[in-house]
């Protein structure tokens, strides 16, 4: 007799859960939909049925008119750059969490911070899990942020963490980083989905009791999303975002999220072998000073947040050898420059951009992302193809379409006060860009023709004598080969054909065109076909 397989009795349904993220599901899976863990789902038992009984309450409600405000009043970190993004500085038990890659200048950036927040009635305390205390203290005295009352501490174990907050009672904690330290009561290793939980919970419920501002460091994945699971996000207040070029000197603090402020203010520091510094005027990074204006160069104000900065955009393009040109660009969108590319080929007829290696890039590491920068890029193109500088001073401001016309953008008075205030005395923009700043010449276009016009005119002629292809040009009558034997060239049209196809070919590979001589014989007749044999 076969073997019966004993059923779960009625009622009871078996459970599933993830030993990674703790994710709970009614049937076995070899993935875990939340973390993408494989082979991490175990069955459990039936989960018991638990519901949460009225308790004490703590605080009682009260109309939000008569909630004191002064215990959310933000706190100066000592760096006006990051006060701006912040909103005004640091607010007692918020926590923040800075993100960026590796070799970006967060670590720099934030013991500077605590060096300067710190003081005789508010102490900060710097953890770090990912160095020894002795090297944090050579960058210290690197970058001169030694303070008597900035406490170091080098720690992995997050009951280590709160005990060290018990006993220096901080203002201010830095974690560096929170996917560094693990919690000895979660399985799984640091850094993992349900430690990252773990360790942002409990510091986020510290930070609440004690009224300390916490700021966490966050690792990023290849892709510049934070690691860890989405829920981080979402637990802290406010998430900033650190970006730049490791071979340049700018560093952007951009506000992702932010419950105290605004998320359209930009930080601007200069990253320098004495440590990091916020930019009042950072407008000087992107910027190449000389004497006489370049072929191939323009200027445009770009917004980061509500800040106005004077960028460059440089262009170079070069004959190709290959047969398809190449398209190189560097703090520029690839697919922008290509749709600028066409438009100045169909819209302002400069044809011989398709036929030759272009590249463009911005100066200082800066990224122009927005589309306001449009007509820079298309000025910076016109003029490095027709190897013609533009005027002196000259700012560009505008979205270009793909029929050609400028589009107007937010914030052209303010970009215009900025270029004022820089001394650029001339500006071209959409149709009607509002109040004009003193002693500003603008000049107002609606389409890429009537960018070109005021500009030289090499830059807005027709397609030149020569650029059109060579399997479009009609044959030059002065080059048709002579009659022969007294026949008209209509009684010789083999001959004449033979001819245009000759002279087409040479011309496309860059040889010599035939001559009457090669393309005709001797009086008595056309030269015969290749492969017949003449009589």
């Amino acid at each position: 007799m076969a073997a019966r397989t004993s059923r779960p009795p009625l009622g009871h349904r078996p459970s599933y859960r993830c030993t990674e993220c703790g994710w709970t599901t009614g049937k076995w899976l070899g993935r875990c939909p939340e973390c993408q863990a494989w082979g991490t789902i175990e069955e459990l038992g039936a989960p018991a049925v638990r519901t949460t009984a009225p308790g004490r309450v703590t605080t009682a409600a009260l109309p939000i008119g008569q909630v004191d405000g002064r215990q959310a009043t933000a706190r100066s970190t000592g760096v006006p750059e990051l006060d701006r993004v912040l909103g005004g500085g640091l607010v007692p038990g918020a926590v923040v969490l800075l993100a960026g890659e590796p070799g970006v200048g967060k670590s720099t950036l934030l013991l500077d911070v605590a060096a300067k927040a710190s003081s005789t009635a508010a102490r900060a305390l710097y953890v770090t899990g990912e160095e020894l205390a002795g090297q944090v203290r050579l960058r210290a005295d690197r970058i001169g942020a030694l303070s008597d009352h900035l406490y170091l501490a080098a720690e992995t174990d997050l009951s280590a963490v709160l005990g060290h907050l018990d006993a220096v009672r901080p203002a201010l904690l830095v974690l560096d980083s929170v996917q560094a330290v693990a919690s000895p009561e979660i399985d799984g290793a640091p850094g993992g989905t349900a430690q990252v939980r773990e360790v942002t919970g409990a510091l986020l419920r510290a930070a609440r009791e004690r009224g300390m501002s916490t700021i966490l460091v966050g690792h990023v994945t290849k892709d510049g999303a934070i690691a860890g699971p989405r829920l981080l996000e979402h637990l802290v207040d406010v998430v900033l975002h650190v970006e730049g070029d490791r071979h340049a000197r700018l560093r952007l603090v951009r506000g992702v999220k932010n419950r105290f402020g605004t998320t359209d203010e930009v930080g601007c520091f200069e990253l320098h072998d004495e440590g990091i510094t916020g930019l009042a005027d950072p407008s000087g990074l992107f910027l190449t000073r000389r004497d006489e204006p370049v072929p191939g160069t323009c200027l445009t104000v770009t917004l980061e947040g509500r800040r106005p900065l004077v960028a460059e955009v440089q262009a170079l393009t070069v004959d190709s050898q290959l047969p398809y040109p190449r398209r190189t660009t560097s703090g520029l969108e690839t697919s922008r420059v290509a749709m600028m590319l066409a438009v100045l080929k169909q819209r302002g007829k400069i044809s011989q951009l398709g036929r030759r290696d272009v590249y463009t890039a911005t100066v200082g590491g800066v990224k122009l992302t927005e589309p306001a920068a449009d007509l820079a890029v298309a000025l910076a193109l016109a003029s490095a193809a027709c190897d013609t500088p533009l005027p002196k001073n000259l700012i560009a401001i505008g979205e270009v379409g793909l029929a050609g016309e400028v589009r107007r953008v937010t914030g052209v008075q303010r970009r215009l006060a900025e270029a004022a205030r820089l001394g650029f005395a001339h500006a071209l923009v959409p149709v009607d860009p509002g109040r004009i700043p003193a002693g500003m010449r603008v000049t107002e276009v609606a389409d890429v023709g009537d960018a070109l016009r005021p500009l030289p005119h090499r830059l807005r002629r027709e397609v030149p004598a020569g650029d059109e292809p060579a399997a479009t040009r009609r044959p030059d009558p002065a080059r048709r080969p002579p009659t022969s034997g007294g026949r008209p060239p209509s009684a010789r049209g083999s001959a004449w054909r033979t001819h245009v196809r000759r002279t087409s070919m040479a011309e496309r590979r860059g040889g010599a065109v035939p001559t009457a001589e090669t393309a005709q014989g001797p009086d008595t007749g056309p030269v015969p076909r290749a492969g017949r044999r003449s009589g």
